[in-house]
């Protein structure tokens, strides 16, 4: 996400480092290049304007200029006003009452229905107890959707079929809700034009008979400033309480999330971020500016990490690590546990300096954690417990039952061997220290 716009403007604070001392000509061009850089990303043209003035106006003060570090400084400016124009800090659903009550409204085929059954597991992981209501009698097949969804995650879903109006299931969906012991009630209406009268006046209806604590509109990034102007129109229409914008991983411009909340004055409350049903995170406008500008997202990476890595495992694979007695079924264990905190590329794109373009040239690809696990799944447990006793044979017939060549398990077999010696090593220089000795190079 936001890759050509973190590329741009990485380019232009890196020059900016680059000089020792700053001029307002320096200052100028730099925000030149920054507004280029953002009208690319298709942001809004007023938002980039406003936005080059305030960070203009804070960054020609003679304490920044005259500052030992001035490129830094201006960098940070850059930052706090990319975190403000998104928002400035995460906004969290608010339920005023029980059950909460959330209509989802956009146009068609923003990927309500799907976000719907996200929005459905995630607050089923927090125990709560959610109905999803089938509201749109329009698409073909929609109410179909929802209801293999919610069989998929264990939640009901309340469906009148496509002959009765939206108010009404939404009406009866919210008095089944209170009668059953829901926390959570989520209308998934139909996809509409902003300028259909008819069923923008239908949105209004549900509005009124079912007093929602959030609407909130769902958007593709992927459209940039189409994005913006449909949620102006919806929040003049509806008086909108926020955004989930979807398709978050594939955009690689990013206008949209930076001038959703200058436009419609409404915060980007979730965003999805991949196809699973558990691709959905809440949107930091602080952990987000920092991406952009290539310092990375520790705090992200970090909740993701503790989401999918069991404890417990991670002790024992510490233990093993330092009494080398990690064998392939722990690599493969950890594999598992890394491909459930996403794609490599976002994780890796979460550290910092690792953003923009410099992964560029590098190579990742997940069908090689498949290619790995399936090598390691058509061995012995013997020869998962000690690699040692591979020879050609076997090799051959690890290759052919999982379908890979000779030339990959002799890669995997390898990269583990140089693995467990790098692990050695380290082990030696653990003991060494304990015992006071300064080994090389801390001679």
């Amino acid at each position: 996400m936001f890759q050509n716009l973190s590329d741009r403007l990485q380019d232009v604070f890196k020059k900016l480092k680059g000089k020792g001392k700053l001029t307002e000509s320096d200052i100028k061009e730099a925000m030149r290049e920054v507004r280029i850089a953002l009208l690319e990303a298709d942001v809004n043209f007023q938002v980039v304007k406003d936005f080059i003035n305030k960070v203009r106006e804070k960054s020609v003060g003679q304490e920044i200029l005259q500052s030992l570090t001035p490129g830094q400084q201006v960098i940070k400016i850059v930052r706090d006003e990319l975190q403000e124009l998104m928002g400035g800090t995460k906004s969290e659903l608010v339920f005023k009452k029980t059950p909460g009550v959330v209509m989802l409204v956009g146009l068609q085929g923003a990927g309500k229905t799907t976000m719907a059954a996200k929005l459905a597991l995630r607050y089923k992981k927090k125990n709560k107890k959610p109905l999803l209501v089938a509201a749109d009698i329009y698409r073909p097949a929609a109410i179909k959707q929802l209801q293999v969804l919610g069989e998929q995650l264990g939640v009901e879903v309340f469906t009148m079929g496509d002959k009765n109006s939206p108010v009404d299931i939404c009406k009866l969906g919210l008095e089944h809700a209170k009668k059953n012991g829901y926390d959570l009630v989520i209308f998934d209406t139909a996809g509409r034009l902003h300028i259909d009268e008819r069923l923008m006046d239908e949105l209004e209806g549900i509005v009124k008979v079912a007093n929602p604590d959030e609407i909130l509109l769902v958007v593709d990034a992927m459209t940039g400033q189409d994005a913006v102007n449909v949620a102006k129109s919806f929040n003049e229409k509806l008086d909108i309480t926020g955004v989930i914008l979807t398709k978050l991983d594939g955009d690689t411009r990013g206008g949209a999330a930076l001038s959703i909340k200058a436009v419609t004055g409404k915060p980007i409350k979730l965003v999805g971020i991949g196809e699973k049903i558990e691709d959905l995170d809440v949107f930091h406008p602080d952990r987000m500016a920092s991406r952009i500008l290539g310092m990375g997202d520790v705090l992200t990476l970090i909740e993701k990490a503790e989401a999918a890595i069991d404890l417990e495992k991670a002790k024992d694979l510490q233990k093993k690590l330092q009494t080398q007695q990690f064998t392939l079924d722990d690599f493969v264990e950890q594999l598992q546990q890394i491909k459930q905190m996403g794609p490599l590329d976002q994780i890796l794109g979460m550290l910092p300096g690792m953003g923009g373009g410099k992964l560029k040239g590098l190579s990742v690809d997940n069908k090689e954690l498949v290619k790995i696990e399936a090598i390691i799944s058509s061995m012995t447990k013997g020869e998962r417990a000690n690699p040692s006793i591979i020879n050609g044979s076997r090799r051959k017939r690890i290759a052919a039952g999982s379908g890979t060549k000779i030339q990959d398990v002799n890669r995997l077999l390898k990269q583990f061997e140089q693995m467990q010696k790098m692990m050695k090593q380290f082990s030696s220089l653990e003991k060494s220290m304990k015992k006071g000795k300064k080994p090389f190079p801390f001679f």
